[in-house]
């Protein structure tokens, strides 16, 4: 959106972490990961789901910097891939 007065249009943005790495204080391993993202999609989450829900409830802010891969390709390596609205392949 623009500005009413001026014609500057802002560059408000949130900031990936510079660390790629995951946190030290963080204790869930990759296995665990990998199965909380298994269960979910059998469920039925789709993966914007399956990713709020792991950052929300178990303080997991990326999926990748943890496990290495994204969850879409998790669930493509697990045969577990269910296409849905927001999931274009």
């Amino acid at each position: 959106m623009g500005r009413l007065h001026s014609k500057g249009k802002g560059i408000s943005a949130s900031a990936i972490p510079y660390s790629r790495t995951a946190p030290a204080w963080l204790k869930t391993t990759p296995d665990q990961v990998v199965d909380h993202i298994c269960k979910m999609a059998k469920k039925g989450a789709t993966p914007s789901q399956i990713g709020v829900v792991l950052r929300d409830s178990h303080g997991i802010a990326q999926v990748k910097v943890v496990t290495g891969n994204k969850i879409l390709r998790i669930l493509k390596s697990n045969d577990i891939l269910h296409v849905g609205g927001d999931m274009i392949v």
